[in-house]
């Protein structure tokens, strides 16, 4: 990141990147982006720029001839191709930050998607929603309430009027709905707002997707701050399983032995593999804050149940491996192990122990 002070040409309108306010500041990168100041170049950089900053070069760009309409017209799908991409990579970045408690640097990424998508979908498409939706989550995070109903009614005014709306996305708006209404420490309207997202979550990939574990999970977060210890460990269990289940495909998927291709010589058939299952950044962040969150709860639990224990430790050893962090891949199937001495499932104990053999085959 580099800082061109600007001395603006008069009539010459150059606006932050952040804050629309006039800049005074180039990025000597791409030199298509300004800010206002260094600390917005900063929080921008931070969140989103630099994953992005020479991408925008062609985006931003005027190419002031083009010699035929065929020209003309492939250089507009390209944009519109790019365009399309940037929404996708600006909002996992967004929300990837949000899992990892990165809400301020969340924000400059969600407003890039925002951006994008306005540019490419018009300004009241619903393909908006997940980009509002991350900036509400952000500034809830960040303690700023009043501005989270802002954008969660701007979501929730576009989705009312889309009767085309998937659930999917009114998965995710009734979820930021729920944290909203728990940081107000309104948890029955929270849970009434968990339960419309874990509903439509269910509706569009199942009840044991990871994509509906979220909705399970913070539910299981409002009764724990109410003390309802007993429901909130069946869903925290619940969502353990979710991601177990998961990550085990794609342990399995990575770890298995090629079968023989029939026949000999370059006529030869090959047995080819279902798409192995992956995590996108995004829910790599889910899975290591969950995860852990629930980790910590059950080391700490005086009454907790080993198994519960050793499924979380397993859980986290799997999921390391798939993150290739083999060291706490092993640290977390060891703690599995102990926990899960004297369990009277012989097959989950088996299942660890098989777990650190190909854990110890890594080099």
């Amino acid at each position: 990141m580099m800082l061109n002070p600007l001395a603006n040409p008069k009539g010459l309108k150059l606006l932050c990147e952040l804050c629309q306010k006039p800049a005074f500041i180039q990025c000597t990168q791409c030199r298509v982006t300004y800010y206002c100041g260094v600390e917005h170049q900063k929080a921008d950089w931070l969140g989103i720029h630099e994953k992005i900053c020479l991408s925008l070069i062609p985006l931003r760009q005027t190419v002031s001839f083009l010699p035929s309409e065929e020209e003309r017209q492939k250089r507009e799908n390209e944009l519109f191709l790019q365009k399309c991409h940037m929404i996708d990579l600006t909002r996992t970045t967004g929300q990837k930050l949000l899992f990892e408690g990165k809400h301020e640097q969340a924000v400059p990424a969600a407003m890039q998607s925002l951006r994008f998508a306005i540019d490419v979908h018009g300004l009241t498409s619903i393909e908006l929603v997940p980009s509002y939706l991350i900036l509400g989550e952000a500034s809830i995070g960040l303690g700023r309430l009043s501005q989270a109903e802002e954008y969660l009614a701007q979501a929730q005014w576009t989705v009312l009027k889309t009767p085309e709306c998937t659930n999917a996305i009114k998965s995710k708006l009734y979820r930021n709905l729920g944290l909203l209404y728990a940081a107000k420490a309104d948890y029955e309207e929270s849970l009434r707002q968990l339960a419309d997202d874990i509903y439509h979550a269910s509706e569009e990939f199942g009840t044991d997707d990871i994509r509906t574990s979220g909705g399970y999970f913070h539910m299981a977060n409002v009764f724990f701050r109410q003390g309802k210890m007993e429901i909130a460990d069946s869903l925290y269990r619940q969502v353990t399983d979710i991601w177990y289940n998961h990550l085990q495909r794609i342990v399995l998927s990575r770890t298995r032995t090629p079968e023989t291709p029939k026949g000999v010589g370059p006529g030869a058939v090959e047995t080819l593999f279902e798409e192995e299952d992956s995590l996108d950044e995004a829910q790599e962040a889910e899975a290591i804050q969950v995860l852990n969150s629930i980790y910590d709860i059950r080391e700490n639990q005086s009454n907790r149940k080993s198994q519960d224990l050793a499924i979380v430790c397993h859980a986290l050893g799997m999921l390391y491996f798939v993150l290739q962090d083999i060291s706490r891949a092993k640290e977390f199937g060891r703690k599995a192990v102990v926990a899960s001495d004297g369990s009277p499932d012989d097959n989950f104990s088996r299942t660890i122990i098989e777990f650190m053999k190909v854990c110890e085959r890594v080099k």
